[in-house]
């Protein structure tokens, strides 16, 4: 179970402007949550950083310090979501959840693969890794940092599914056991990739529609029949 440290300080001014202005001076806004509350608090975002890009941030136990408060200034939280720039990717906004020791949370916790090369990409064939992240839930000091799989003995054609995971004692999976976790694919031919290349694409594959005539009253007929006398 990963576990870090975090200081905020207590936020006292909310809007836009502020924001803007908060970013400037290099701390970011964010809100702890908690039940029945929440508490606006700035901080420095490179711890946050730090976390994402380690993959695992919201399966890590956070200590949060709060600056500002007379009571409970430790409290445990779990990032729960961030907001970054469209353009920038710079990190904008942080949400914080606090959590109970004695209370079991939902996380998703990241796959790792273990053993050798599988069987069935030694002979040429894909491994394809379907899922990434396994929602669990259990007590928060009961975290793995990683859910364990063995691919090694798959062949071309099989895969993996969540059922396939043994979670430790204490460990729930939520998501669903017949979810394909990874598969080994068959690899593609040359001449199956020069079809699939010389194929026509969609667009040329439709054909123009035709022309269907709006059928003639009864009158029009006559005038039709008259005219070509």
């Amino acid at each position: 179970m990963e576990k870090t440290s975090l200081d905020v300080t207590i936020r006292e001014g909310k809007g836009k402007g502020f924001a803007r202005s908060l970013r400037r001076s290099g701390r970011i806004p964010a809100i702890l949550y908690s039940k029945g509350g929440s508490t606006p608090v700035s901080l420095d975002p490179a711890k946050v950083r730090k976390l994402l890009l380690l993959g695992h941030a919201e399966s890590t136990l956070i200590d949060v310090k709060i600056e500002g408060v007379k009571e409970k200034a430790d409290r445990i939280a779990v990032l729960r979501d961030y907001q970054t720039g469209p353009l920038t990717g710079e990190l904008l906004h942080v949400d914080f959840f606090e959590i109970s020791m004695d209370e079991k949370i939902r996380v998703a916790v990241p796959v790792k693969l273990t053993g050798e090369t599988p069987a069935g990409v030694k002979e040429g064939g894909i491994l394809q890794l379907v899922l990434r992240e396994i929602e669990i839930e259990c007590l928060p000091a009961l975290i793995p940092d990683n859910l364990l799989l063995d691919a090694s003995r798959l062949n071309i054609g099989e895969s993996l599914h969540i059922s396939d995971i043994r979670a430790a004692e204490g460990i729930k999976l939520v998501t669903d056991p017949a979810q394909v976790v990874l598969m080994i694919a068959s690899p593609v031919s040359e001449k199956k990739l020069e079809e699939l290349l010389a194929a026509p694409s969609a667009a040329e594959a439709v054909k123009e529609p035709e022309l269907i005539k709006k059928p003639a009253k009864e009158g029009e007929k006559a005038e039709e029949k008259e005219g070509k006398a």
